[in-house]
């Protein structure tokens, strides 16, 4: 199969989040599977330029949005055999941030114009197109609207993954022609609750949706998790697929990463220690081996699960465990934090902001992570964290659930907690404390958590099957 991947970020030229791993990580897990997936991106200002000398300039043309005319240069890179174009204009991409910008609806309708627009000039032939996010929403919307008719575009099939339903590119409708160009019989498209809604839009015209992990997929049919769009993925019914995503193994991997103080693996998990006792030093905190040091790497907003952090933090600090925090977000978490360093000196270190080396250190430093979320998606700190030998705890939802299973069960990998309380998440915490005070205990959990198998390979294979299923529509 030819598959083109059409995403906002992909690891490693641009990245914020974990859309940029997937876009990252699956196409190459699908070229390893015989298949041959090629991958589409802005060409941002930031990209690298160690990756910009290497780009082949392929041709240029032109795309017509609304009564705009706007130039599209198209270079490409091939990376870890996997083939990914770049998409020119400056005016919509050369700027400081990938989003956040006042015109983010015309910028990405451009792209995802664009996107289809390059079909016409590249030698590949998509049998699937497969959008990410609102951003890439309008995508199948272009297709269907202005592509269909041309012998090169129609039997093209359409994937769209919700990474995040959260964001779902609303704005007002008086932007559907003037700015996006779609006509006015697309309009009922578009519209939704009296806005137009480029993921309900793309929802409604892809062969097949798609989230990236099964409990999620069942979640976002309930209107606790869905953002208002439950209705039209209960329209869609069966056709709303979850796949767990995987992580890079190479690029995490305790063994080779270069990031953390000392290398290990199974064989060498005692040298996870010097990695604690680095950490702790180098974080400020008191270096002892025997009191259980709990991770955090997570953006700071209230989905998150952060204010059941916050309210039973005094109770576990009268635990014998320290905290390392590094995130950045809502300024009432990034305060909180900080007064809780300055109360309990020694015990709790939190660095605001985001440095991916410092992270890794955390994974591999830390005994425990907590990922305590009111929603997630998929999450993949908690799989890099296992991968570690960290002890994940997590609640039991979405991607978190699918992931990782309590101590208790025979699978055991982490501890988790069901309800949104943060009483039971610190019920979890004091579990993994009894257990953390069995050396013997603990060990054989650490090699449990790094045995699991978070890789590509059984995901890639589920997406396979998807679009094998669409093709034969």
């Amino acid at each position: 199969m030819k598959i083109l991947f059409v995403a906002s970020e992909a690891r490693p030229f641009i990245a914020s989040g974990g859309l940029a791993d997937v876009a990252g990580s699956l196409p190459k897990a699908l070229c390893d599977l015989g298949h041959e997936c090629r991958v589409v991106i802005p060409l941002y200002k930031n990209i690298p330029q160690q990756f910009r000398e290497k780009m082949e300039f392929v041709r240029n043309f032109n795309v017509p949005l609304a009564w705009r005319n706007q130039y599209c240069g198209v270079f490409k890179i091939r990376h870890q055999g996997v083939v990914y174009y770049f998409l020119d204009n400056e005016y919509y991409f050369k700027r400081d941030n990938l989003y956040g910008y006042y015109d983010d609806a015309e910028r990405f309708a451009f792209f995802s114009k664009a996107a289809m627009e390059m079909i016409n000039y590249i030698d590949f032939d998509p049998d699937v197109v497969h959008a990410n996010d609102w951003h890439t929403a309008l995508v199948p919307v272009y297709l269907n609207t202005f592509y269909r008719s041309i012998p090169k575009y129609h039997e093209i099939k359409t994937v769209f993954t919700i990474h995040n339903i959260q964001y779902q590119g609303q704005y007002g409708m008086e932007i559907a022609w003037d700015v996006l160009g779609i006509p006015e019989y697309q309009h009922p498209v578009l519209e939704y609750n009296g806005c137009l809604n480029m993921m309900k839009a793309a929802i409604m015209q892809v062969n097949i949706v798609n989230t990236v992990s099964p409990s999620y997929a069942m979640e976002i049919h309930d209107p606790w998790f869905s953002h208002g769009l439950d209705p039209i993925l209960n329209i869609k019914g069966d056709r709303v697929i979850g796949i767990l995503n995987g992580i890079d193994i190479k690029d995490n991997d305790p063994k080779t990463d270069e990031n953390i103080y000392k290398n290990y693996d199974a064989k060498h998990i005692e040298d996870k220690k010097v990695n604690k006792l680095e950490l702790m030093k180098e974080m400020g905190l008191e270096p002892d081996e025997n009191r259980m040091l709990i991770g955090m790497v997570s953006r700071m907003a209230s989905h998150k699960g952060l204010d059941l952090v916050k309210y039973i933090f005094h109770d576990l600090m009268r635990d014998n465990v320290s905290i390392v925090i590094l995130g950045s977000g809502e300024e009432v978490y990034e305060n909180f934090f900080r007064e809780m360093q300055n109360r309990y000196p020694g015990r709790v270190a939190v660095k605001i902001g985001f440095i991916p080396s410092l992270s890794k250190k955390i994974y591999a430093g830390a005994d425990a992570f907590l990922m305590p979320s009111k929603s997630e998606p998929c999450g993949l700190a908690q799989m890099v964290a296992a991968r570690y030998g960290t002890l994940p705890i997590v609640r039991e939802t979405g991607g978190l659930k699918d992931s990782i299973h309590d101590m208790g069960d025979k699978n055991g990998n982490g501890f988790t907690f069901k309800t949104y309380n943060a009483h039971d998440m610190l019920g979890a915490i004091q579990r993994a404390e009894g257990l953390f005070g069995n050396k013997p205990l603990w060990k054989k959990a650490m090699l449990s958590a790094m045995e699991s198998d978070f890789s590509w390979n059984k995901s890639a294979g589920d997406y396979v099957n998807m679009y094998k299923m669409i093709l034969k529509d």
